[in-house]
């Protein structure tokens, strides 16, 4: 048995404490994140306590400078040396700012990076790489009442009107209660960004100025519980005290925020959250955060932080009759795994995270023993006016699953597609249109 070796020696400004352990700068924080609120409120500072765990540091804890909405996570080594994280949430459009003026290793957001922004970004490399951008778990947006309030279900097309000012009352809704109190997310927020983005935008609207507005996602959910008037849009760990109500989009079906609906993101309100890693960045913290993130460990605390984890689990799907004899069938018998692949815009290839979903579906059909005619693939998509060109493109997406599941060992039972059937997004827009573009995966 061979000695270890503990060393300290210095390469390119950060000093190592053990081989195998992640080197620690002489000066300064060892990383920067800046962006998102809903990450760095409590996410990302746990993944970031986890990782620090995993190192093997000791005494883990937060220290609260006096600016609101940033926080330090410290450990300590065995010699004594503190390693510092810090975490500033202040918006996701201030994580690109910061990768830009270079006062941040890593952006948190939770929306997508905007084309302007990677232009911007160009000199880092390519924030839309497979290696960069990194969908750590998934959130639904949940719209908020009163608890008091009888409303049930909204559709996405009152949510504009509702948030542009147009609906003024709630008994124009069907609703009682007399005038509506709208709170938002601040113009920083990436809350903000998907609310706007998915609800507002979509439909040539704009945010009502008399919204009160939050930086706080605490705040906000707790000043709507406060207001029997009140409704606000927020992220799914910040129901807290207010009641969320069902959403429907377009021909879809109303649907609550539940874990099973936002984890397929199928849920109308349903959003990616991401880490954005330049693939020119030499710091090994970064890395290092974004790696473990993905891991099991790393979706464990995705979960406790109550957003939705990516690990992959299988669901029993009750039959209702605006499913398809096929798809009812398949209900009766199979269970469906709580994944979905999609495609990038305008493509037939998988996206980012249908690439890191691979791995996980693969890795649950070996465990399970899946791997001999126990996996149907079914495909969907956007509506089209020849309704056999759309029942063959929904066939060609489940195709191209099958290709790369194929390559690992997986013989298949079935490969379906449904067309424009049953769709979870409207149709009449570019985003629900890529929304509706999926391919379900169903296990016997």
């Amino acid at each position: 048995m061979t000695l270890r070796v503990l060393c300290v020696f210095l390469l390119s400004g950060w000093l190592s404490v053990s081989a195998a352990a992640l080197p620690i700068p002489e000066n300064g924080p060892a990383l920067r994140i800046q962006g998102s609120n809903t990450i760095g409120a409590e996410l990302g500072p746990a993944l970031v306590e986890g990782l620090l765990q995993e190192q093997g540091l000791l005494k883990i804890h937060r220290e609260t400078p006096d600016t609101a909405n940033e926080q330090r996570i410290v450990g300590q080594t065995a010699q004594g040396q503190r390693v510092i994280i810090e975490v500033a949430a202040h918006g996701s459009s201030t994580g690109f700012a910061a990768l830009k003026n270079a006062s941040a290793d890593l952006a948190a957001s939770s929306r997508e990076i905007k084309d302007s922004e990677l232009l911007a970004l160009q000199a880092l490399g390519d924030l839309k790489s497979p290696a960069a951008e990194q969908v750590i778990a998934i959130d639904g947006l949940a719209i908020i009442l009163n608890p008091a309030n009888p409303l049930e279900q909204l559709n996405t097309e009152q949510l504009a009107r509702i948030f542009a000012g147009e609906v003024k009352t709630w008994e124009e809704l069907g609703g009682r209660g007399g005038a509506i109190h709208l709170y938002a997310r601040d113009d920083q927020s990436g809350t903000y960004d998907t609310f706007k983005e998915l609800v507002l935008s979509r439909r040539g609207k704009s945010l009502s100025s008399a919204a009160k507005r939050f930086e706080s996602s605490e705040q906000l959910s707790d000043a709507v519980s406060a207001d029997p008037q009140g409704i606000g849009f927020i992220g799914l760990p910040y129901v807290r005290q207010a009641k969320a109500v069902a959403i429907a989009d377009g021909a879809s079906q109303a649907m609550l925020p539940l874990n099973s609906l936002i984890a397929t993101e199928d849920y109308p309100l349903s959003r990616r959250l991401f880490f954005y890693l330049p693939p020119d960045s030499q710091n090994p913290w970064a890395q290092a955060l974004a790696t473990f993130a993905q891991s099991p460990q790393g979706q464990a605390i995705v979960a406790a932080s109550g957003f939705v984890s990516q690990t992959v689990q299988a669901m029993s799907v009750a039959p209702n009759a605006l499913m398809p004899e096929g798809y009812q069938s398949l209900s009766r018998h199979a269970q469906r795994l709580t994944v979905n692949f999609r495609f990038a815009e305008g493509s037939a290839s998988l996206d980012n995270k249908a690439r890191q979903d691979l791995a996980r579906v693969l890795d649950y059909i070996k465990r399970h023993g899946k791997t001999e005619r126990a996996v149907t693939l079914v495909g969907f998509g956007d509506l089209k006016d020849d309704p056999a060109r759309a029942d063959l493109l929904s066939k060609l997406r489940a195709m191209a699953v099958r290709r790369e599941l194929v390559k690992n060992g997986v013989v298949m039972r079935e490969v379906r597609g449904f067309g424009a059937l049953m769709p979870v997004a409207t149709n009449s827009a570019d985003e629900g249109r890529i929304k509706n573009r999926r391919v379900e995966v169903w296990v016997y």
